[in-house]
């Protein structure tokens, strides 16, 4: 079945974009990058994303990420509807956002990579698009992936924090617990013996008494 799934490489498609052609290995470099696709042009939730996504570019720059849109319709549409996204954050309505977006008119790519709600189609009778979100790291693996059907809105305030848990947990021996926010405790690891949370940790590990007397729920203070 095509897609993709935890731990795979992306694969180093090329594609037309509103920056010109592109080598996704070559676009992403040493980044991380986010690839969310677009169930078509000129569609209203599809509008109100690309939207918020232009207007966070700043905190995904900041981050090391990379971002880039895909949807089936034309450079030229894509080109054609920015003006339209620009206008709808209240700027100058211009052909430019702060990140490229794929042509895939034939759908190829989405199809390749696993993309098309099976349950919503356009007047032709084709599946649409869905919403998803790819995470890849520097590394071009796949490291979080989120489906949405096409009619429901992303989040990209949830995107930005998984990315920050990403980060975080790629390079450090913890685990962010649930509605985690950047600045909150972190959980250790359960495959780290204590001596050496204790050695890693020197803001202190806590644990959390359970009525199993299971030590399990180790915390400390977000490392920096």
């Amino acid at each position: 079945m095509p897609g993709l799934l935890l731990g795979d490489e992306a694969p180093n498609f090329e594609a037309e974009t509103t920056q010109g052609r592109i080598r996704f290995h070559d676009f992403l470099g040493d980044s991380w990058g986010i690839l969310f696709s677009h169930p078509r042009d000129f569609t209203p939730v599809c509008t109100t994303e690309l939207g918020r996504a232009a207007k966070l570019a700043p905190e995904f720059s900041k981050r090391n990420v990379k971002m880039i849109a895909l949807s089936i319709d034309s450079v030229q549409d894509h080109l054609s509807w920015s003006k339209d996204i620009n206008a709808y954050n209240g700027e100058q309505p211009e052909e430019k956002l702060p990140f490229p977006i794929i042509a895939d008119a034939n759908r190829e790519l989405a199809v390749k990579l696993g993309m098309l709600d099976p349950d919503e189609r356009d007047k032709d009778g084709m599946p649409l698009t869905a919403r998803v979100v790819f995470v890849f790291g520097p590394d071009k693996k796949l490291k979080l992936s989120i489906l949405y059907p096409a009619t429901t809105g992303r989040n990209f305030d949830e995107i930005l924090r998984v990315v920050d848990s990403l980060q975080l947990t790629a390079y450090k021996k913890v685990a962010t617990p649930v509605d985690w926010k950047p600045g909150d405790s972190v959980m250790v690891v359960p495959t780290l013996p204590d001596e050496e949370a204790k050695k890693l940790f020197p803001k202190g590990v806590f644990t959390k008494d359970l009525p199993s007397g299971k030590k399990y729920l180790r915390y400390t203070p977000q490392p920096e």
